[in-house]
């Protein structure tokens, strides 16, 4: 079952219910009707607050067994690093970077019980890249890079998620995942997502070359 259709579900129930209302007031008993109207209250606040969810869910992608999510290219642009993402449907992201790695970080949204029955799969969301020092003393000095993928959710139920995993009925993890490679002038690199988390691999000598001289 898709938001669409809970929203859509939790609107007629609550219409109905609205319906019998107006009924018991002139027919019926004051104590029926009252009882009516907050029962359809409660399903328009539900309906409403799974609306927000779909909104804010809709930026996420689902998850398969294993699936490609960019493929990564790096060029060397003066001092910084110039990182090229390509998405399927050959969406694009440039950004310019310094560090000796580059680093790619993802949310992810695992469901249980009645909200995996629903249908609501494991979903993630690319959240952000940067550039990354290898020695601890670089990285508290010298100049970071690191910029978002997507813009900021208005309703951010990964946050709510992970802050109120406990309470909340139907969330099983949300967790974030992280990959970071050698960031090497000519390397390029292939970011996949499983269940487990992301996966980045090299794709060309270039890159296969500085990961196994890595120290």
């Amino acid at each position: 079952m898709t938001v669409p259709i809970l929203v859509a579900i939790f609107a007629v129930v609550a219409l109905i219910l609205f319906v019998r209302a107006s009924r018991a007031f002139f027919w019926e008993s004051y104590a029926r009707g009252t009882l009516d109207v907050l029962l359809g209250i409660i399903l328009i606040l539900g309906a409403i607050t799974a609306a927000l969810l779909g909104m804010a869910l809709n930026s996420y992608e689902r998850v398969t067994d294993d699936q490609h999510v960019a493929n990564v290219e790096i060029e060397k642009k003066g001092d910084l690093f110039n990182v090229m993402l390509t998405y399927p449907g050959a969406k694009f992201q440039a950004f310019e970077m310094r560090g000796d790695d580059w680093q790619i970080d993802a949310r992810v949204l695992k469901w249980k019980g009645i909200a995996y029955l629903m249908g609501f799969d494991t979903i993630y969301r690319l959240d952000r890249i940067g550039g990354r020092y290898r020695s601890v003393e670089d990285e508290k000095t010298k100049p970071r890079t690191v910029y978002a993928l997507n813009p900021p959710d208005r309703f951010d139920v990964w946050e709510l998620a992970r802050n109120a995993m406990e309470w909340l009925p139907g969330v099983d993890a949300a967790y974030g995942s992280s990959n970071y490679l050698p960031m090497v002038a000519g390397g390029t690199y292939e970011v996949r997502i499983a269940p487990a988390g992301l996966v980045t691999r090299p794709t060309n000598e270039i890159a296969k070359k500085a990961i196994a001289g890595w120290k």
